[in-house]
């Protein structure tokens, strides 16, 4: 009896960083997406906050495409007509709304060597806060977890799946690291440790302090600390504008924005920055092409 496949939980960055595929041969056999940490991805189930949706079809056969936000980054979902019940479900739903996704891997390779991930969803449900939240713990959980099993691997000097099964990892992880490690060399574990970290602080902003930091995590000197507070002060300049100018309730113009940020010394290029930056953290989206709204 053929077993059905683990839905991981997994970061967008983590997701959208992955660059090897493992095709499955033969009829019916499984397809996998290899992340950086090693986890070998063919389902996955995701909570976030959905920001955009637009139908790029028509309207007797609409294809969407839905960028769903986890607070750090994005992940983008396609649903046409061989995804049914999960496209009914995003013709009905209006941004920002939290949902949950339980979807598999898909892929575009536009060139030799060069993967674009996304997520085909099988099921969508819309979820409180609450669940997106709980959905975040898990996935930090899962994610330190895959850092551990790597962080082992590259202390071998020839790791093997027998290696990490006898420390105890799940044969599903040890293959995935064994299988990553030759393909993404030298992973940056400290920028997985950040990300979760990142994650955790968004749920317990007040405390976000007294969270320890890897002894062997780089830190931000004085001047990266000043640069981060200057982001932050331009990204609260820009959701001012995006308020002020969002004058019909349905979005500020773009073109609106380009030219009041750059009165304020944001040029067009920065601004893009700032907006990718507000979009990957759910605090903006874009209900039209060409508009931008606070969340």
């Amino acid at each position: 009896m053929k077993t059905r496949e683990v839905a991981w939980r997994v970061f967008a960055s983590e997701y959208n960083a992955s660059t090897l595929e493992i095709k499955g041969e033969g009829e019916k056999a499984p397809s996998y997406v290899v992340t950086p940490l090693g986890a070998m991805v063919n389902r996955v189930f995701i909570v976030g906050l959905l920001t955009d949706l637009q139908n790029l079809g028509t309207e007797g056969e609409p294809y969407w495409r839905a960028l769903l936000s986890d607070g750090m980054s994005k992940f983008y979902l396609f649903a046409g007509k061989y995804n049914p019940e999960a496209m009914v479900v995003l013709s009905k739903l209006e941004p920002p709304a939290y949902v949950a996704v339980v979807g598999k891997t898909r892929t575009y390779s536009p060139e030799e060597g060069k993967i674009f991930v996304s997520i085909r969803p099988e099921k969508i449900i819309r979820v409180d806060e609450s669940i997106k939240d709980n959905w975040v713990l898990e996935a930090a959980r899962s994610t330190l977890k895959r850092i551990d099993c790597m962080e082992e691997a590259m202390q071998m000097e020839s790791p093997s799946v027998e290696d990490l099964t006898k420390l105890g990892y799940p044969q599903s992880l040890a293959e995935g690291v064994v299988r990553a490690l030759p393909h993404y060399k030298e992973v940056e574990l400290n920028r997985y440790r950040g990300m979760v970290l990142e994650a955790i602080e968004q749920l317990l902003p007040e405390r976000s302090g007294e969270i320890a930091v890897p002894a062997d995590m780089p830190m931000a000197g004085p001047e990266e600390i000043e640069d981060e507070a200057d982001e932050e002060d331009k990204e609260e300049l820009v959701l001012r504008l995006i308020d002020k100018l969002d004058t019909n309730k349905k979005g500020a113009p773009l073109a609106d924005l380009i030219r009041e940020a750059g009165k304020a010394g944001i040029g067009e290029a920065e601004l893009e920055e700032i907006n990718n930056s507000l979009l990957d953290k759910g605090l903006i989206y874009e209900p039209t092409i060409g508009k931008m709204k606070r969340i």
